[in-house]
């Protein structure tokens, strides 16, 4: 038996409010989602992007604690242009959102700047400065 990648799962605090930021990265996650207490968002290829509360994770784990010392995840996310980078950074930070690090031209050919998800989960935006 060969094992396949399937999937990557966020635990968050705050269901609603984590779909928000995602939403803004244009992941299509229906409204009534807001209100599931597990929430699956399927990438072209198959890839899965998974949400479970704080509270569901411990309705089956009931000791289970938050990792501690740093970040739990970090996602990447392709923003098409080195400008859209910039733009997408201004509108997190502007909309409330923390903003990492913010845009710059990294030595592999990336425009790239990180912002923090609801639940400090670092977020890269990035794109190639060259087309």
């Amino acid at each position: 038996m060969t094992a396949t990648f399937s999937a990557i799962e966020l635990v968050v605090h705050d269901l609603p409010t984590s779909l928000a930021f995602y939403r803004r990265l244009g992941l299509d996650i229906p409204a009534d989602a807001d209100q599931a207490p597990h929430v699956e968002f399927e990438f072209p290829g198959g890839l899965r992007l998974l949400w479970d509360t704080v509270e569901t994770i411990r309705s089956f784990t009931p000791d289970w604690t938050e990792p501690a010392g740093g970040h739990r995840i970090g996602l990447a996310f392709d923003c098409g242009t080195a400008a859209d980078v910039d733009t997408l950074f201004d509108e997190f930070t502007g909309g409330g959102y923390t903003g990492r690090k913010k845009p710059w031209d990294a030595p592999w050919g990336q425009r790239y700047a990180t912002v923090d998800d609801p639940d400090g989960n670092p977020v890269d935006l990035f794109a190639a400065l060259t087309p």
